[in-house]
Formats: C-alpha cells, structure tokens, sequence
C-alpha cells in the first residue's frame, strides 16, 4: 500500500531536487529522491535510539548500578524494579 503526498518547494530547494534527479543527477525523479531521504532520516534516527541506548548503559555502569542477572527476565525486571525504588542502595 503506498501514500500519496505532495509539499510544496521554494524555488532554491525545487531548484536543488532538480540538479539531484534526472540525466545528470543521482536519482530518476523527485520521489525516488525523497523516498531515500526518509530512509536515510529513519535509519538515522533508529540508530540514534541505539547509541543512546548504549550511553545509558554505560552511565548505569560507570555509576555502579549493576546486577547479576538470573537469566530469567521477569525476576530480573522485578529486581530492578526492587533496585530503582530503593535508589540502588
């Protein structure tokens, strides 16, 4: 299932998508072009959420809030749960 969606340009940018598609440019038309910046701007943005992610973990770590897990993950979260309320002491 596709979406239909139109924006409208100023003329620099309609005038940059136009060197970006066609004979000379690096795509063949405006959708193409426009497809592959929201793919660039998800995949960025998802792999944000990843390095901020890792950033927390460090932060846990260099902190010391830490726990051997059981291996179980709702023993585990419940630990947590346990750790967080009580400030990790």
């Amino acid at each position: 299932m596709s979406e239909r969606i139109n924006a409208r340009l100023s003329l620099p940018l309609a005038e940059f998508v136009g060197r970006m598609v066609g004979e000379t440019g690096l795509y063949e038309t405006p959708s193409e072009y426009v497809r592959d910046l929201i793919r660039r701007d998800m995949e960025r943005r998802e792999s944000q959420f990843v390095q901020d992610a890792i950033l927390t973990g460090y932060r846990d770590l260099a902190a010391g809030r830490v726990f051997e897990s059981n291996g179980d993950f709702k023993t585990d979260m419940a630990l947590l749960d346990q750790k967080e309320a009580g400030g990790w002491q």
